[in-house]
């Protein structure tokens, strides 16, 4: 199912170009001072909706906890509340459990993870206030990794990101992700990122290059998907086919596997 999301997500990216990608850029718009739209609390009720009563009830438990902690008591019952997340792959809470935190304790790696769980969060969701507000956070929370450690190139590559998705000037975060490349040219996620978002502005040439990359670095089923669909875009048939058959050997999708047949079928007529 993991995999399968790959085809959803190529079908938004390809329906939702970056707004101003291709254009002149403008200032980048500010969030430190916006007001947070959700909580914690929020959240955490909406993604424990249809959810398994007694994993439901385990989270709430916790979340009682936390009335009155504080310090490394807190840390720990958040940590416990974060793991309950990610068993059940629901970033968007999780996110503001690492925020919460790095509120408590001002780590690196908190505000990292907050950063990582919200954009997780955000990437696969329509365009929604919920999706905008996500990656608002992200691009705060990576930021607040980068004033703790400029050198990290994780955190550079969040922010880099987050300011493409969730900014009116793309080509500031394009231009964080290409100094994370020039630092480190095999960065198997800034080289991945930026593939996206030239697929995203249909610019299919450079995404075939960062793919290119990406697989020599990590191959995998999604990557080759994608370097296939970039092939397919710009009439390279035979360069597609072999990309699609590679994903179709590496996925563990049965329903990718069969996606991944009949584009192959259609691209021999």
């Amino acid at each position: 199912m993991v995999v399968l999301a790959v085809v959803l997500i190529m079908g938004l990216l390809l329906a939702q170009p970056i707004k101003g990608l291709v254009t002149e850029p403008q200032a980048t718009e500010s969030t430190s001072s916006a007001m947070p739209m959700f909580t914690m609390e929020d959240v955490s009720a909406m993604s424990k909706q249809g959810m398994n009563p007694t994993l439901a009830d385990e989270i709430t438990k916790l979340e009682g906890q936390l009335a009155g902690s504080q310090g490394e008591d807190r840390i720990a019952i958040l940590e416990q509340i974060a793991q309950k997340w990610d068993d059940l792959a629901k970033y968007a809470p999780q996110g503001f459990v690492y925020e919460e935190m790095a509120k408590t304790s001002p780590k690196f790696e908190y505000w990292l993870q907050a950063g990582d769980a919200y954009r997780k969060a955000y990437t696969n969701l329509q365009d929604t206030v919920l999706a905008r507000e996500l990656n608002r956070l992200a691009m705060d929370s990576y930021q607040q990794a980068v004033d703790l450690d400029g050198s990290s190139l994780a955190a550079k590559t969040g922010l880099g990101a987050t300011i493409v998705t969730g900014t009116n000037n793309p080509m500031a975060g394009i231009a964080i992700l290409r100094e994370v490349v020039a630092s480190d040219p095999k960065n198997l996620e800034a080289n991945k990122t930026l593939g996206l978002f030239s697929m995203q502005s249909r610019q299919f040439d450079r995404a075939i290059e960062r793919f290119l990359t990406v697989i020599e670095i990590k191959p995998d089923a999604e990557s080759y998907f994608y370097l296939a669909t970039s092939y397919e875009n710009i009439g390279l048939k035979n360069e597609a086919i072999a990309a699609f058959q590679k994903s179709k050997e590496m996925a563990a999708d049965p329903t990718l596997s069969q996606f991944i047949e009949r584009r192959i079928e259609e691209l021999s007529k």
